[in-house]
């Protein structure tokens, strides 16, 4: 039994004719195998048509299968870190007490930042793969890779110069969700267009303005972005008072005002730090500019100027000063009339002048 099995494996091995599958150095495995298993000289060319194909449809089943296990490792990875990410986020607002984000914002943002990574990698990915498996599947068809790659070198060039703002459009737009520096709902100045964003993609940004004009703004034109509305903003109130008004009375009104807006019921949530009047800003001729400023949580800051304003304005106002005319003296007391005006020259202009 074993003396038959070797000569059986002998007669695998041996060579098939040249006749069949071509010279002893160039016959194929397939038909070796083929000729040696049934001595049919028809099986043995048959199988040797069929090797090119069956091992190109080889090469790309391996590289459609590597290519679904790695994008399946890119997913895994993405959602690690942007899991990594949001328990960071967490940590931090317990350690600070300070929540910068809505919870469904910055879930926004990481899905954002997520679907970026995830595209690029997945991209990446099956470029590599498939480029490999073509290069592979040419080998075995004979093509010759020094003269198409002079003609894919030449293609490329072409294609690159033709498409090269889509290629800033897209390593910028990358560099620019994966950095975090804006997101869905961010208040920005692009230079080109300020407002809301709407949609970030690789490619462009989506930005509404007050007007409720819609700006489709491409990623590579953009060469600075002003994020008005990430982590927390800060309102700087400038107050103009008359150059010879009292500034402690000013200062003191401000302070009122500053307290009477932080016990304020709809706004307080809206507050991270207490108001602050920072004092004289600026002097001219005729006008002092006294500021106060707060820290608030992003995309709040007009809803706590307006308010802010307004209490400023009530706190001026029981002191007696305005702000175009300096300080008035007596405060005027809740519910008393208003001061009489003088009253106006009589006509014909200053008398005791003769005609």
């Amino acid at each position: 039994m074993i003396a038959l099995a070797v000569l059986r494996a002998a007669e695998f091995a041996a060579p098939a004719p040249v006749s069949v599958c071509g010279p002893l150095g160039e016959q194929g495995v397939l038909c070796r195998v083929v000729y040696g298993a049934t001595d049919s000289s028809g099986a043995a060319r048959a199988s040797e048509i069929l090797a090119k194909p069956f091992r190109i449809a080889l090469i790309l089943a391996v590289a459609w299968i590597v290519t679904r296990i790695l994008r399946v490792l890119v997913r895994r990875f993405v959602k690690h870190i942007s899991t990594n990410a949001a328990d960071r986020f967490t940590a931090l607002g317990k350690r600070t007490g300070i929540s910068l984000l809505t919870p469904a914002e910055a879930s926004l943002r990481r899905e954002q930042r997520a679907n970026t990574i995830g595209t690029v990698l997945r991209s990446l990915v099956s470029l590599l793969v498939w480029s490999t498996a073509a290069i592979m599947c040419m080998q075995l068809l004979g093509i010759s890779l020094a003269a198409l790659g002079i003609s894919v070198g030449i293609l490329g060039a072409a294609l690159a110069f033709g498409s090269q703002a889509l290629v800033r459009d897209l390593v910028t737009g990358a560099f620019m969700l994966v950095e975090d520096q804006y997101g869905v709902g961010d208040v920005v100045d692009l230079g080109s267009a300020t407002g809301t964003v709407e949609h970030v993609t690789l490619r462009l940004t989506r930005v509404r303005d007050v007007d409720g004009v819609v700006w489709y703004v491409p990623n590579g034109e953009i060469r600075r972005v002003g994020n008005k509305t990430q982590q927390w903003a800060v309102v700087n109130l400038d107050v103009p008072v008359a150059y010879e008004t009292d500034i402690d009375l000013v200062i003191g009104a401000l302070n009122t005002a500053g307290a009477a807006l932080s016990s304020d019921a709809e706004i307080a949530d809206a507050l991270l730090l207490p108001p602050e009047v920072l004092g004289i800003e600026s002097i001219s001729a005729d006008r002092i500019l006294v500021r106060i400023s707060i820290r608030t949580v992003a995309t709040k800051q007009w809803v706590v100027a307006r308010a802010l304003r307004g209490h400023v304005k009530k706190a001026l106002d029981d002191a007696g000063i305005d702000p175009g005319l300096g300080q008035l003296g007596t405060p005027i007391p809740p519910g008393a009339g208003a001061p009489k005006s003088p009253a106006p020259p009589a006509r014909g202009g200053v008398s005791g002048l003769g005609s």
